[in-house]
């Protein structure tokens, strides 16, 4: 299991807390994940996850699937940066 952090900026918080994307994105490839926000700035987040299969993720990530969800979630894509554990 590796972990990652992705850390991105967003439109609007409450419509990216409540998204049902990121289940339906990450769940069938059991990647659990949990959300953060900045408190001094809630258009800052991150999600913590849990991937099974780093090759799985990287695809979906790349996707046509995966772009969408990060359009409907609202996510920044520019200011995206994703982190592995060391």
């Amino acid at each position: 299991m590796t972990l990652v952090i992705g850390y991105h900026e967003i439109d609007d918080s409450a419509h990216w807390l409540a998204s049902p994307k990121r289940e339906e994105v990450f769940g069938p490839l059991g990647i659990t994940v949990r959300t953060f926000l900045d408190p001094e700035n809630p258009n800052r987040a991150a999600v913590l996850a849990d991937v099974p299969d780093m090759a799985a993720f990287q695809a979906v990530m790349q996707s046509q699937a995966g772009a969408d969800a990060m359009a409907y979630d609202g996510v920044r894509t520019d200011t995206f940066v994703l982190l592995v554990e060391a």
